[in-house]
């Protein structure tokens, strides 16, 4: 299952699956160029990863498919597209940040530039 969370519920997001020894995953799955104009910054309980949508299918071996993983993008939709690739590849604990580092930006820290 996918879950659709609020980036003001990220964090109680992140608290509810972080008792495994790792921290769960952030990755924004937005361009380089996309980073440079907007990013969060990494929440102390949670690990940030930048990881271009395109560069997913040949990380998948790097990545823990037992590990919590949320992801992020300019929208949602990208976000939502890696979260379908990463269920099919066996990934059990996924949530996709609805609205993106846009929503981000509107409803949780406005000093994050929109684009």
């Amino acid at each position: 299952m996918i879950e659709q969370i609020t980036p003001q519920n990220l964090l109680r997001w992140a608290q509810n699956h972080a008792a495994s020894d790792e921290k769960p995953l952030i990755i924004d799955v937005r361009e380089p160029w996309e980073w440079a104009i907007a990013s969060i910054e990494p929440l102390a309980s949670c690990e940030l990863k930048q990881l271009p949508m395109g560069e997913i299918p040949s990380a998948l071996n790097h990545l823990d498919p037992d590990r919590p993983t949320a992801l992020l993008c300019h929208h949602g939709v990208r976000s939502q597209n890696v979260a379908n690739f990463l269920h099919t590849n066996g990934f059990s604990t996924l949530a996709n940040i609805v609205g993106g580092i846009d929503a981000w930006s509107a409803t949780v820290d406005s000093s994050v530039p929109t684009y």
